[in-house]
């Protein structure tokens, strides 16, 4: 019987010819044995050489005399190296769910080395996407960006939802590294290439509609951040998977907050709290517990404000999710300020910017001195409150958070003509004001297209 095949081009590993020439010999066959009845001695011997590439039918003969695989002999791998790659990347999932970074990225690393080694590219960007994810959450965002942005070529084919979570991830990590607009740019493209292609994938969609809600917030964008969270809530029964659907909850609650619904806010957070908590998902419940603390703080229950968000703290903590943790300690701190416990306050504000990194968080950090500002207005320290208020400004500007940015600059402004300082605070009002009257909007223009779904 003949065979079909082509030429093969030099291989200095001669992967499948050697091993073929191994597994043989290793049995005690020689090649006309291991040809016949299909094949000739012959046949084997130019395989053997690397001077042909076999055809899927001669490699399944060949297979089944060596007693291996077919997918063995042509890839190298062995048995099951996939199915087992893929269940221990679940593992790491759930180590990274229970807010345990550090052994999830040691996983993750171990993971992806082993697919590289195997050639499989799917399990070797799941990897990627996790190790970002554990980048994320210990604050390293350079890492972060790198692992997100090496994944998403390998996800080319892949299903819209991992698409979405590369592209989601990235957006993240420059949003907490401060660049609200392209974050905003990256989840708005995806949303649109998503459209434009006829690829409406629900859960792909509630996680970029749902990471939007947080730049449109910072930036101002008041009413796109509401759309979203419309979009978001209207897919919702669509979802397949219950972690997004905790994840929307807890996302859009901070949007109805802006606009005043603190009871709808609270029943969201209640909702993602409850799934998270049949998940066992950590780091998210901590994230709800956080939330939960902002509307309180928003209510005026400023002790169960403290608790709640003294909780999120210590569970983020224990994770080391270093980032996630500077963040809820600024609205701790505020909440202390405002409880009347200032020098508790003012140390952990302290504390926050000595671990924060310059080029980490920037909006936090100038959260972080504007409350710095304040305390020291507290203690009638105008020199130092000016210095914080200046310190928080040049953090603030490059972001395009276009709302704490007038805020900061009314404060600023207010110690300045208090000081006698007319013309200065003249200055910085205006400043304010045109932060104010900015769009608030992304530099796409128009919001991207609502997708067809169907509400409950």
């Amino acid at each position: 019987m003949t065979d079909t095949t082509t030429p093969a081009e030099p291989d200095a590993s001669g992967t499948v010819g050697r091993r073929v020439h191994r597994l043989r010999v290793e049995r005690g066959l020689t090649q006309r044995q291991l040809a016949e009845p299909a094949y000739t001695a012959a046949y084997v011997s130019i395989l053997e050489s690397d001077r042909v590439r076999p055809s899927e039918a001669a490699l399944r003969h060949l297979a089944e005399r060596l007693g291996v695989t077919y997918e063995e002999l042509a890839t190298g791998r062995p048995p099951h190296i996939a199915t087992g790659l893929r269940a221990e990347l679940v593992d790491a999932q759930r180590l990274l769910a229970l807010g345990e970074g550090e052994p999830a990225a040691a996983a993750y690393r171990r993971l992806l080395a082993e697919a590289e080694r195997h050639g499989l590219e799917d399990e070797r960007a799941a990897a990627l996407l996790g190790l970002g994810q554990c980048a994320l959450f210990a604050g390293d965002l350079a890492a972060a960006r790198g692992h997100f942005e090496a994944a998403e070529p390998l996800l080319a084919g892949a299903p819209p939802v991992q698409r979405a979570r590369a592209v989601r991830g990235r957006a993240v990590a420059h949003l907490l590294a401060g660049e609200l607009r392209y974050s905003c740019y990256l989840l708005e493209s995806a949303i649109d290439g998503l459209n434009a292609a006829g690829l409406q994938d629900p859960d792909a969609l509630v996680l970029l509609y749902t990471a939007a809600i947080a730049p449109y917030l910072d930036m101002g964008a008041h009413a796109r951040a509401a759309q979203a969270a419309e979009i978001a809530l209207g897919l919702a029964p669509q979802v397949t998977d219950p972690a997004l659907v905790a994840g929307m909850h807890r996302t859009v609650a901070r949007t109805l907050l802006t606009e005043g619904r603190t009871a709808e806010a609270d029943a969201s957070l209640a909702r993602a709290a409850a799934l998270y908590e049949q998940l066992q998902i950590r780091t998210e419940l901590a994230h709800c517990h956080w939330m939960r603390g902002y509307v309180h703080a928003q209510d005026g229950a400023l002790d169960a404000a403290a608790r709640e968000l003294t909780t999120a703290r210590d569970m983020l903590a224990a994770g080391r999710a270093e980032l996630y943790t500077a963040q809820v300690e600024v609205e701790l701190a505020d909440v202390l300020r405002r409880l009347g416990r200032r020098e508790e306050a003012g140390q952990l504000l302290v504390r926050l910017l000595d671990r924060l990194q310059p080029d980490r968080g920037p909006v936090h950090r100038a959260a972080a001195h504007r409350l710095l500002g304040l305390l020291a207005e507290d203690g009638d320290d105008s020199a130092a409150a000016e210095e914080h208020y200046g310190r928080a400004l040049a953090l603030l500007e490059p972001t395009g958070a276009a709302g704490d940015l007038a805020d900061l600059c009314r404060l600023l402004g207010d110690l300045q003509r208090r000081l006698g300082r007319t013309e200065a605070a003249l200055d910085t009002y205006r400043t304010g004001l045109g932060h104010a009257a900015a769009p608030g909007t992304t530099t796409l223009g128009p919001a991207p297209a609502q997708p067809p779904f169907t509400s409950a």
